[in-house]
């Protein structure tokens, strides 16, 4: 069963609880994801956009109101469920990345592509050709710069079956022509799989043509 929507109802990062209702689309209102739409969440640093991308992913629940799949709470959610969907609804690119350096970054992407047996070695060459770090690809990730491992992850990302892939700030460090290239790969896997685009930025966004746009 697919994701069609996800859904916040009153939601709000626990350690905002203290502090005066911020003028926000998301915390504290309801609002609604739903596939195959493209979003744009722009904020200012320290606003919860990570902590948003986490708390849906199911990696934190220290948030007050309720995140709803399909109308489902996903406080209910026990292991087996949340492995299920981090393996085939949900592909996620964290703010920090999480490579590990002392892997090439063929490497990084082969320990996410062996979950899933989803890219081929020629569709991963090909996407970081099109990134223009091809040359890289045997390179320990703690040897490449910012910009070619955001790169990397973005590709990393991709490769997985998924109904929404949320991006938190996946371009900061990646100049206009990069940015173009890899907005071009995400929308294009995500047409392919009927899925949505969650993304965040606070201020070099992600080239989506006519996302929705909510400001945190």
């Amino acid at each position: 069963m697919r994701i069609d929507t996800i859904e916040l109802k009153e939601a709000l990062p626990q350690v905002f609880r203290d502090d005066p209702a911020p003028e926000s689309q998301i915390w504290l209102t309801d609002v609604e994801f739903r596939r195959p739409n493209l979003y744009m969440v722009a904020a200012e640093s320290g606003k919860g956009k990570s902590s948003m991308c986490s708390y849906i992913y199911g990696n934190r629940n220290d948030y007050m109101g309720q995140i709803l799949f399909n109308g489902e709470d996903i406080r209910n959610y026990d292991i087996m469920r949340w492995s299920e969907i981090r393996r085939s609804h949900l592909a996620l690119l964290p703010q920090e990345l999480r490579l590990f350096p002392e892997l090439s970054a063929m490497d990084n992407i082969r320990l996410k592509n062996r979950l899933t047996d989803f890219k081929t070695e020629e569709e991963i060459l090909m996407m970081l050709d099109m990134l223009g770090i091809k040359h890289k690809a045997n390179q320990l990730a703690a040897y490449l710069s910012v910009g070619q491992q955001q790169r990397v992850a973005i590709v990393r990302s991709l490769c997985q079956p998924f109904d929404f892939i949320m991006l938190d700030e996946p371009v900061s460090h990646l100049d206009a022509g990069n940015n173009r290239i890899a907005a071009d790969l995400i929308v294009e896997e995500a047409k392919r799989q009927q899925a949505g685009v969650i993304t965040t930025s606070v201020g070099n966004h992600l080239a989506l043509v006519d996302p929705i746009t909510l400001r945190l």
